[in-house]
């Protein structure tokens, strides 16, 4: 199940590639939300085809994180007045509110028109809110919802948490850079004392590892009942890599505050065992900020590369 985030900051706003591409997958003391990085600002528009994303320079003003995001926003709805490009929104759909919360999380809630787009209009639109929101320091991860209902995939899977390096930099062909896998990743059950292994279908864009892959998608989460989370939501990767056979994963310390399972094998195990099941690693070293030498929730050793265990799997 989805955990319920504390939502302390909530306005209201007014207003794939090609099938083949369907991806995988605040308040008042918060500071400013400016910030463009070394490559300037952007907002993205989709082309008059409605083929490709075309980005255009904008300047985040020197004020909160929420009124960029509400500036942003009502931006990106705007009809601009050019004949090459125009709104990554088609007509009627509308951003009906949204919520920051104070895990940096985004929660964008559209009108029902949303679920009836095209398949590419529903891509393009998501690439570019969430390529160009991503840029407001203080925005770590965008989360979409059609009223109050989380988006979900083809096969009734959340969508979930997406940020800028979920999505191409759309450029021709390169939208056909994504592919359908299926994953066989292990989650908790509803007690969190035992592993669970489910096989999961999504595309994804194949320039991204698998190893990452996998990683995000046991962040994410599944929806799917009897399943519960491994991981704090809020955990964010900060690399994951493969040497020799093993591979490193390094998550920030979002991943020591995990009350989600009651033995810490269960998420330590979910990581090595889905790894080692789809990847080409034998092996999996994880590492909390860079730091390996610890005892995740003072029980696992993470101070030497794990082999997978299967003990902990239920029937």
């Amino acid at each position: 199940m989805r955990s319920i985030l504390n939502r302390r900051y909530c306005l209201t706003a007014r207003g794939v590639c090609l099938i083949m591409c369907l991806l995988l997958i605040g308040g008042c003391g918060r500071g400013k939300g400016s910030g463009p990085g070394k490559g300037g600002t952007f907002v993205y528009y989709v082309n008059t085809e409605g083929t490709d994303l075309v980005k255009k320079s904008y300047q985040i003003e020197d004020v909160t994180i929420e009124k960029s995001i509400g500036d942003m926003l009502k931006t990106m709805q705007k009809e601009p007045d050019s004949i090459d490009y125009k709104s990554v929104f088609p007509k009627g759909i509308r951003v009906q509110s949204w919520v920051l919360t104070e895990e940096s999380i985004l929660d964008i809630h559209f009108n029902s028109k949303y679920a009836g787009m095209k398949p590419e209009e529903e891509l393009l639109l998501r690439a570019g809110v969430v390529q160009s929101l991503a840029q407001i320091h203080g925005v770590d991860y965008i989360d979409f919802y059609i009223e109050d209902e989380p988006l979900v995939d083809s096969v009734g899977e959340a969508i979930g948490y997406m940020n800028a390096e979920n999505f191409l930099q759309y450029k021709g062909s390169s939208l056909h850079l994504y592919q359908l896998g299926n994953l066989k990743l292990y989650f908790a059950n509803d007690k969190g004392d035992r592993l669970v292994q489910r096989e999961v279908s999504i595309r994804y864009n194949s320039n991204m590892s698998i190893e990452r892959l996998i990683v995000d998608q046991l962040i994410k989460g599944s929806s799917a009942e009897g399943i519960g989370p491994v991981m704090p939501p809020e955990t964010k990767v900060i690399g994951v890599s493969v040497k020799d056979s093993v591979c490193y994963v390094n998550l920030d310390e979002g991943f020591l505050n995990n009350t989600y399972v009651t033995d810490p094998r269960i998420t330590v195990y979910a990581i090595v065992n889905s790894i080692v099941d789809g990847g080409a690693s034998s092996q999996v070293q994880i590492s909390v900020n860079g730091d390996s030498n610890i005892k995740y929730m003072g029980s696992v050793d993470l101070s030497k590369p794990l082999s997978r265990d299967l003990d902990l799997v239920g029937e």
